[in-house]
């Protein structure tokens, strides 16, 4: 089967796909990231708005990490991939794939960083938009020559802006309006803090540090949209509907919500509502609050249990009985209370949740949803954990049993390049995260292993770790002996049996 990129296109006149070619626009928009997300979301929105002549640009994608393997796949196709948004959206079924064509090229930047730059000289560079999940905006202290890409995302922006600055006449050049997806709050003040420190780490001018202030936007922003990406396992089906084979298709719900802090100004050069799609310009923070507790915090919190009780997906933990009383149990009785939404609102969006975690044609791999959890535990589920305790005077079950799943999860027979190998049963998985991460729970885990630390000492350990959780989670009351107690028992018990126990005793106590 023939391998999906121009030729492909411009030979097969009988195939049944809607395509426009774009060649010919301007790059309007550099983007940090090359991912399920970023395809399956922004750049889908751009193609809907090039569809319609309203926006008229292309995307600039760069690879955010050394190890990443998009960009490669992403230049052997001409840069198209196919998209295709299954579920039910407003009572209808929908079932559609679309060649996207919103992106020109892929930049590796470490191995083509004065390419990057390049891109930095050009007038037609409007806006940069970014998903490098959220420890992307996070402080990396590195040094920074001009030769080379820095490692961190927050880096990689404040060279490319300083460079932009220098070669267009430093306070003359015109500014971008810089609008990260990283699921974290106030992300647009967030990561303009940031390319202000490595400013003053890298001695810029005064001049330069006035002039991001100036002349570029930074917007908070919020996004919603479950991308499940290569639909593994499905292939063959994919390739027989489609007729060709495309390494990058990508998967995902059809119901987005897109909400950006920005003016008249911003919005009337980005017209995505013009364009009939999600979108909401003003306040995020009510929006972000109940999205990120109510849809994001039942994924973290359903990933490990889920993955270690075997099964593979968001819908397969649904369908089993017990996990579902899990998830809904953490959803309905301890994360949904304690958003600050009107009542109806957040109650339909909880039940919204639940349809979305049932969609059949999703396949959500918890493995994704566990990459960099200790940091989506921080900012999704430590707030309700604290709220829940201080309100209730006692610790909530579900969300503190998350946390020793995913320590349990964290648990490794080996590693792997820069990450950690888990088992279970006869399979292995990879544990995602940044080093500081991996290096603690390898630590630990094998302390334990050698007999040199017991399950509450290791717990303590990992509670303690201010740089983990940005607080010491062991001075909640009994936090540290409930996670003992849940670790110590998935240990002996598994977690499937673990799951069971805990969902059935508080039904009987009902």
């Amino acid at each position: 089967m023939r391998q999906l990129d121009k030729k492909l296109l411009r030979d097969d006149v009988n195939q049944e796909v809607v395509y426009e070619t774009q060649d010919n626009l301007p790059e309007k928009i550099i983007q940090f990231g090359e991912g399920n997300f970023l395809r399956g979301f922004v750049d889908w929105m751009i193609q809907e708005m090039n569809k319609q002549g309203l926006f008229n640009g292309k995307v600039v994608a760069i690879q955010p990490t050394p190890h990443g393997k998009v960009v490669p796949k992403l230049n052997a196709q001409d840069s198209l991939y196919t998209l295709t948004l299954r579920g039910v959206l407003n009572g209808q079924v929908v079932d559609n794939s679309e060649i996207i064509s919103s992106i020109s090229r892929g930049i590796n930047p470490y191995s083509d960083w004065m390419e990057v730059l390049k891109v930095a000289e050009s007038t037609d560079i409007e806006f940069v938009f970014s998903n490098t999940t959220e420890a992307g905006l996070t402080y990396l202290k590195e040094d920074y020559t001009g030769l080379s890409a820095p490692l961190s995302f927050p880096g990689k922006l404040a060279g490319f802006l300083y460079h932009r600055y220098k070669s267009l006449g430093e306070m003359e050049a015109p500014g971008l309006t810089i609008i990260p997806c990283e699921l974290v709050e106030n992300n647009g003040d967030v990561l303009k803090d940031l390319v202000l420190k490595y400013a003053n780490d890298w001695t810029y001018p005064n001049s330069f540090i006035n002039w991001v202030e100036e002349k570029n936007r930074f917007c908070n922003t919020l996004v919603d949209r479950i991308v499940t990406g290569y639909p593994r396992g499905n292939e063959k089906e994919f390739q027989q509907m489609l007729g060709y084979e495309d390494v990058l298709m990508t998967v995902g719900e059809p119901y987005h919500l897109f909400a950006i802090e920005a003016d008249k100004t911003v919005a009337a050069k980005l017209p995505f509502t013009a364009a009939g799609l999600n979108v909401k310009w003003g306040d995020v923070k009510p929006l972000r609050d109940m999205k990120v507790r109510l849809l994001n915090g039942p994924h973290t919190m359903m990933f490990a249990a889920s993955y270690l009780s075997g099964v593979d997906t968001v819908l397969d933990a649904m369908e089993d009985p017990d996990l579902r009383k899990f998830v809904e149990k953490g959803l309905y009785e301890e994360l949904l209370p304690y958003v600050s939404m009107d009542s109806e609102e957040k109650s339909s969006f909880a039940d919204s949740v639940i349809e979305r975690f049932l969609n059949p044609y999703t396949k959500h791999y918890l493995p994704d949803i566990g990459m960099n959890a200790v940091y989506k535990f921080k900012s999704r589920l430590v707030p309700s954990l604290k709220e829940y305790a201080v309100h209730q005077n006692k610790l909530p079950e579900a969300i503190t049993f998350s946390l020793a799943a995913l320590m349990v999860y964290y648990k490794s027979t080996t590693k792997e390049g820069d990450f950690l190998v888990g088992k279970r049963n006869d399979s292995i998985y990879t544990i995602r995260d940044n080093q500081e991460t991996i290096s603690l729970f390898e630590n630990v885990w094998e302390a334990f292993k050698q007999n040199e630390m017991t399950i509450q000492e290791l717990v303590t350990t990992v509670l303690t770790a201010e740089e983990l959780w940005g607080m010491n989670l062991a001075e909640i009351p009994d936090l540290n002996e409930t996670i003992s107690l849940h670790v110590e028992e998935i240990l002996t018990l598994g977690m499937e049996e673990s799951v069971r126990k805990l969902v059935n005793v508080k039904q009987k106590s009902k």
